[in-house]
């Protein structure tokens, strides 16, 4: 028979009341850093799933990746991110698990995400920075494609490890998001963090991973971009000298270049950028994130 809620024990009732949302299984739990997300940042990913649990699989706003297993944190973690363009809301983290029989199970948190606000900044650059003559085009296509076909093919498991570490031990003189004017021309916005060096400044690997471009580029001047697995891939711009080449295995820490003012810059500085699956993130973020 059933009873109506006046007939139920009032401690029972507060109970039922006080469940969280997504307590349909209690042996999962979901955390991530930053504690606020913002349009524009990386986030870390952090898991406690059920003890059988052989692999787990996440796919967020449409980005599929998985999870590596923390022996120090019993946990299972991952970077992944949020789009520039991404409005405020919840959005939902599916959680894809395989148990070490072949179970398996589908477990989805609602993640929110908030609002940055980031700022308006104006520079100034040689004018064929902004309007490229005709003869350059036929270059910069060239290399359009070229960073588009390197960028699609990274590492389908992580070659990173532990925190990132700041490339270059420098002033921050140009944020991430900032929506940016040259020379009276609005373009877009910032997708990299400046740091203030002066030419021949070592610059190093954020972490591990394999060097996929190191070439001399039109707006980027000589590039050096590291794949560290899963489509995450940190850039390292306007360099003077290369120290690595293409295919080469870096470690966090590794020498990889030294800073200078090559292709669109306004005087000798290290733009570094971070990107994931197609969009770039805040590399400010990024560094301090804390996985196991």
């Amino acid at each position: 028979m059933l009873r109506s809620f006046a007939q139920i024990n009032p401690a029972l009732l507060l109970l039922l009341l006080c469940l969280p949302a997504h307590a349909q299984n209690s042996t999962w739990q979901v955390r991530w850093e930053p504690a606020q997300l913002v349009n524009g940042s990386p986030v870390l990913f952090r898991v406690t799933a059920p003890a059988a649990t052989a692999s787990l699989q996440g796919v967020w706003r449409g980005h599929t990746f998985s999870f590596r297993f923390g022996r120090e944190c019993h946990c299972w973690y991952a970077i992944a991110g949020v789009d520039l363009e991404t409005r405020p809301g919840k959005y939902p983290l599916k959680l894809e698990e395989v148990g070490s029989t072949g179970t398996q199970e589908v477990f989805t948190y609602d993640v929110p995400v908030s609002e940055a606000h980031y700022p308006t900044t104006a520079i100034k650059v040689a004018p064929q920075y902004v309007e490229p003559p005709k003869q350059i085009e036929p270059r910069i296509a060239e290399e359009q494609a070229l960073k588009k076909q390197v960028f699609n093919v990274t590492a389908p498991e992580e070659l990173w490890s532990g925190t990132f570490e700041k490339p270059a031990h420098a002033e921050v003189s140009g944020v991430f998001g900032s929506a940016r004017t040259f020379n009276g021309v609005k373009r877009n916005q910032h997708t990299g963090l400046d740091f203030r060096v002066s030419t021949g400044t070592p610059v190093v690997a954020a972490n591990s991973g394999t060097v996929i471009l190191a070439r001399n580029l039109y707006f980027e001047g000589n590039c050096v971009a590291i794949d560290h697995g899963q489509g995450l891939v940190t850039l390292y711009l306007h360099l003077s000298e290369f120290k690595v080449k293409e295919g080469d295995k870096v470690k966090r820490g590794e020498l990889v270049g030294l800073s200078g003012g090559t292709g669109r810059a306004t005087a000798p500085h290290l733009h570094f950028a971070v990107r994931w699956q197609g969009m770039y993130l805040n590399p400010a973020t990024l560094l301090e994130l804390t996985p196991p």
